[in-house]
């Protein structure tokens, strides 16, 4: 029997290799939270920015402990108790991207606690909670990413494993969820995957779901239980504010019309931008054709706003369009670097200035290439968790 033994140690522990670089910093602000008479917070990386010349990404390290202006506008009252609760809260991490889990916990002041997760030689998958969740407010970290069944798997047998446990309330921390474009009927007799995954994470014993910008806002409504959907972008703009890109010289492009109001939402966060659409065609599942561009982008940096990058055909083709159309630079920014063949390929091809994405999946070093960048959204996420268990407002930190 092959297994996957998750036991991480607590957070005051030795400090994990990924935040032992020594690389100069990329990035100048660090998202940290800090606060008294409330537990320990510690800063994690924010980015990574990939440098191929040496054969090895460079990883910079944040040590400065304020809050990056997004949060710092949101700044919640201090909560005297937490320390109590402290005890009352577990985190779990799946073994889709414990990286992630190990990032989160160390924002938090905490340690991840320990699962044992097996694989049995005909695929099975076993899960054993190895310390005690009777009565606690528990937090399942498993993005539904590639290999997408055995994760969705994973995630579903965890959350009854606890169910099993007497944990008082199970919190399904989804940062990217699977089949979430699977969201609607577009032909006859299609599946809705979306709704039918939903209905599997509230049968297996789920009290509420955590995902991270979800592909359609609809996805919510498939859900009989509370979704706290968490907006990444933030840590997109603060990252674009860092670069000294005229405000007068942007514009903010949608890559298709569905994503339209997400790339609304974008621009007015971003020095309130003008908005262009790039309208294509879709000839089959993956394939994307450009056909025209609705704006004016000539001689103007140009920010690719989408929630996903899977193949990269809708993004790189729309990039080869606003050159033609006289783009200056053209970035492409999104959350979910799900990054299938021929992704990497077509990324790297010297169209795209830059390509920013966050760490809601794990990207493997053999998808790293020099225009590649990595955003950390582990203190998004390790706040937001906070606010759930306190019983405080979410929504606050994205106003």
């Amino acid at each position: 029997m092959a297994s996957v033994a998750l036991s991480f140690p607590p957070a005051a522990a030795k400090t994990p290799s990924y935040l032992s670089s020594s690389s100069s910093t990329f990035f100048s602000s660090s998202l940290s939270f800090t606060t008294s008479q409330s537990h320990s917070r510690n800063p994690v990386f924010a980015s990574i920015k990939c440098d191929l010349g040496n054969g090895n990404p460079s990883i910079p390290i944040i040590n400065e402990r304020t809050l990056p202006k997004f949060l710092e506008s949101a700044r919640m009252e201090k909560s005297a108790n937490r320390t109590n609760n402290n005890t009352r809260l577990k985190l779990f991490s799946g073994t889709a991207n414990p990286a992630l889990s190990q990032e989160i916990a160390w924002y938090m002041g905490l340690g991840l606690g320990k699962i044992k997760i097996k694989r049995f030689a005909d695929g099975e998958i076993y899960v054993q909670l190895e310390e005690s969740v009777r009565g606690c407010d528990v937090y399942l970290v498993q993005p539904t990413c590639t290999p997408t069944n055995e994760n969705l798997m994973e995630l579903l047998i965890m959350v009854d494993a606890c169910r099993r446990a007497s944990a008082k309330k199970v919190t399904a921390v989804i940062p990217y969820f699977g089949y979430a474009r699977a969201d609607r009927k577009t032909q006859g007799r299609e599946s809705i995957a979306a709704k039918l995954v939903a209905n599997l994470i509230t049968e297996a014993g789920a009290d509420r779901v955590l995902a991270c910008d979800l592909h359609s806002g609809q996805s919510m409504g498939y859900f009989d239980i509370p979704v706290d959907h968490v907006y990444c972008q933030p840590v997109i703009l603060d990252y674009l504010a860092s670069k000294s890109i005229a405000a007068e010289d942007l514009v903010v492009v949608s890559p298709d019309v569905g994503g339209v109001a997400r790339a609304r939402a974008f621009a007015k966060k971003l020095s309130d931008a003008p908005l262009a659409i790039v309208d294509k065609r879709r000839s089959g599942h993956n394939v994307a054709e450009v056909m025209n561009l609705i704006g004016d982008v000539k001689g103007k940096v140009a920010v690719m706003v989408d929630d996903m990058i899977d193949t990269a055909g809708t993004i790189v083709k729309g990039a080869a369009l606003l050159h033609q159309e006289g783009a200056r630079e053209v970035y492409a920014c999104c959350t979910h670097a799900v990054f299938s063949p021929p992704a990497i390929e077509r990324l790297s091809g010297g169209l795209l200035q830059e390509v920013i994405v966050t760490n809601t999946l794990p990207v493997a070093e053999k998808n790293y290439f020099p225009q590649l960048t990595i955003l950390s959204v582990a203190n998004l996420l390790g706040e937001t968790i906070w606010r759930v268990h306190d019983d405080s407002s979410v929504s606050s930190i994205f106003l």
